[in-house]
C-alpha cells in the first residue's frame, strides 16, 4: 500500500471567543476591588486610555449664577482685628463642612503622606511576650531560649512543640526550657504558652489564687465531664453538692481559653456594596455604585493621530490602532457588566419582593435559571454576576449569591427558602428555656408546627452550619 500525500479541503463549525468576549467575561466576573485594579493597570499599560476629569462647564456656571455676579472676584482677605462671633453653632457648621459631596481640592500637596501613614500598627503576641521578656533582664541564653519558645507559639498562645525538640534545637537541657517557660507562663495574657487546655486553664486558675480548690480539681481531674456539661458525674466523684458544681464552673467559663485571641492579626473586611436597593414609597430604587471607579475615555490625541497624520505608518500605526482597540473594548465591556449587573439586581428583587418586604424568613427557593430565564442571559453568566457582588438592601448587605438557595417542602402549600428555615432554626434557639433546651427532634417538630417538613437530621445539619452547640451543650443550670 503507498503513501501520499492529499491535501482536503474540510468545512467545519466551532465556538470561538473573541477577544472582545474573552474581556468581558473576565470583567464580568471580577469584584469591585478587582475591577478598579484591572482598571488602574489598564490605565498605566494603554497610553490611548485615560481618565476623565470633573470639570464645570461655563453654562453650568450660568446656572447656577444667574445673576452674573463677578466669580474671579477675590474677598476680602481676613485681617488679625476682625473677632469670630461667640453665637456661631459650631455643630451645624462642622456638619455642613463635612457633607458628602464631589468635592475636589486642586492645591492639595499630594506628597503629603495619607492618613493611613498615621495609624499605629497593631502589636503582636509574639512582640508582647519579647517586650516583657526584654523587662525581665533575661541573659544571653534565656533571651535565646525565650526567643524560640515564642516563635513556636501559635495564634491562640499555644505552645506547640515539647521541651525535648526545644532543648535539641537551643542546645540546652531539658531543665533549662522548663525554667524558661514557666516565667513565660507569668506573662501577660495569663493562660500564654500553655501546652493544651488544661494547662491554660489551670495558668490562670493559680493567678487567681485558687489552687488545690475545686476548680482546679475539675480541670485537673475531670474536664471531659465539664465539657459535656455532666455535672452530676463531677458530683459522684468529689463527693460535692450540685450548687458548689455549678459555682466552680461559672469561674472556669469565665476564664479565657485562647489567651492570644486579643492580639489576633486578623483585620476586618469592609465591603463595598456593587449595587444598592433603596425602599421608595411605594417600591424599590436600584442604583450602581460607581463611587471610585474611574471614568474613562479614549485619548483624542492618538485617535486624530490614526484619521489625519498620515505619517504615522507601519508598525506605530498598528501599535496604535491595537491599543485604540483595547480601550474601547474595556470601556464597552464595563458598561455592559454595570448593565448585566443592573438586570440581575432587578430580576432578583422581583423574585424576593418579599425578602426585602419582611425579612430573611420571608425568604423564597430560587436558583439561577430562574433569573437567567427572566432576562434571556445564560445560566454561566448569571453565576459570574453573582459571584463576589454585594448589595445593600433594607434587610442588610448581602451577596447576590445569597439570594439562590434550596428549597424546603412545606406540609401544605409551596416550598420555602433553605436559608429562611436556619433562620427560624435561628430564633427558636433564641427563644428556648436555657435550662431545658430544645433538641434536633423537638425542633424538627416545632418546625412541623409551623408548616415546615424538615428531618431532624437536616436540623442537626443546619445548627453545625451555624456554628450552634447541640441541646446537652447549651443547657445551664442557672
Amino acid at each position: 500500500m503507498a503513501i501520499e500525500l492529499r491535501q482536503q479541503l474540510k468545512l467545519t463549525q466551532q465556538l470561538i471567543m473573541t477577544p472582545q468576549l474573552q474581556m468581558a467575561i473576565k470583567l464580568l466576573q471580577l469584584s469591585r476591588l478587582e475591577l478598579m485594579d484591572a482598571i488602574r493597570q489598564e490605565l498605566e499599560e494603554n497610553p490611548t486610555l485615560e481618565e476623565t476629569q470633573e470639570t464645570v462647564s461655563k453654562d453650568q456656571l450660568a446656572e447656577e449664577n444667574p445673576e452674573g455676579v463677578q466669580l474671579t472676584e477675590r474677598p476680602k482677605e481676613v485681617t488679625i482685628d476682625e473677632k469670630i462671633p461667640s453665637d456661631i453653632d459650631w455643630s451645624n457648621y462642622i456638619d455642613e463642612y463635612n457633607a458628602p459631596g464631589r468635592v475636589r481640592h486642586e492645591t492639595e500637596d499630594r506628597d503629603t503622606p495619607q492618613y493611613e501613614a498615621f495609624i499605629s500598627h497593631k502589636e503582636s503576641l509574639s512582640d508582647h511576650l519579647l517586650w516583657q521578656l526584654l523587662m525581665a533582664s533575661p541573659s544571653e541564653e534565656e533571651k535565646k531560649i525565650g526567643s524560640l519558645i515564642i516563635g513556636n507559639l501559635d495564634k491562640d498562645g499555644y505552645l506547640q512543640t515539647n521541651a525535648e525538640d526545644l532543648a535539641q534545637q537551643a542546645e540546652v537541657t531539658p531543665d533549662d526550657i522548663e525554667e524558661v517557660l514557666f516565667l513565660l507562663q507569668s506573662f501577660d495574657p495569663i493562660g500564654v504558652c500553655a501546652r493544651d487546655l488544661k494547662e491554660c486553664l489551670l495558668l490562670q486558675a493559680r493567678n487567681l489564687g485558687l489552687q488545690n480548690t475545686l476548680v482546679t480539681q475539675i480541670i485537673s481531674d475531670h474536664i471531659n465531664h465539664l465539657e459535656n456539661k455532666n455535672y452530676k458525674a463531677i458530683c459522684r466523684a468529689l463527693k460535692v453538692t450540685l450548687n458548689e458544681v455549678i459555682s466552680a464552673v461559672e469561674i472556669i467559663t469565665n476564664m479565657e481559653p485562647k489567651p492570644g485571641r486579643e492580639f489576633s492579626e486578623d483585620e476586618p473586611q469592609y465591603i463595598t456594596p456593587d449595587i444598592y436597593v433603596y425602599k421608595t414609597e411605594d417600591d424599590y430604587a436600584i442604583v450602581i455604585n460607581d463611587d471610585g471607579l474611574p471614568k474613562l475615555k479614549v485619548n483624542a490625541f492618538y485617535k486624530q493621530a490614526i484619521t489625519r497624520d498620515k505619517e504615522v505608518g507601519g508598525n506605530a500605526r498598528n501599535y496604535i490602532q491595537d491599543k485604540l482597540r483595547s480601550a474601547a473594548w474595556l470601556i464597552r465591556s464595563i458598561h455592559q457588566r454595570q448593565k448585566t449587573i443592573y438586570k440581575v439586581m432587578e430580576s432578583i428583587l422581583k423574585f424576593q419582593k418579599e425578602f426585602f418586604n419582611s425579612g430573611i424568613t420571608h425568604l423564597k427557593p430560587m436558583v439561577l435559571r430562574d433569573v437567567a430565564e427572566d432576562i434571556g442571559m445564560h445560566e454561566s453568566t448569571i453565576s459570574r454576576v453573582t459571584t463576589n457582588k454585594y448589595a445593600y438592601t433594607p434587610q442588610g448587605i448581602f451577596e447576590l449569591k445569597y439570594f439562590f438557595n434550596s428549597s424546603i417542602k412545606r406540609v401544605h402549600g409551596e416550598a420555602i427558602a433553605s436559608a429562611s428555615v436556619q433562620a427560624k432554626i435561628k430564633q427558636l434557639i433564641e427563644s428556648e428555656d436555657s435550662r431545658k433546651p430544645y433538641s434536633d427532634s423537638k425542633m424538627a417538630e416545632l418546625l412541623k408546627a409551623q408548616n415546615i417538613d424538615i428531618a431532624r437530621r437536616t436540623v442537626a445539619k443546619y445548627r453545625e452550619m451555624m456554628g450552634v452547640l447541640p441541646s446537652s451543650k447549651r443547657k445551664r443550670f442557672s
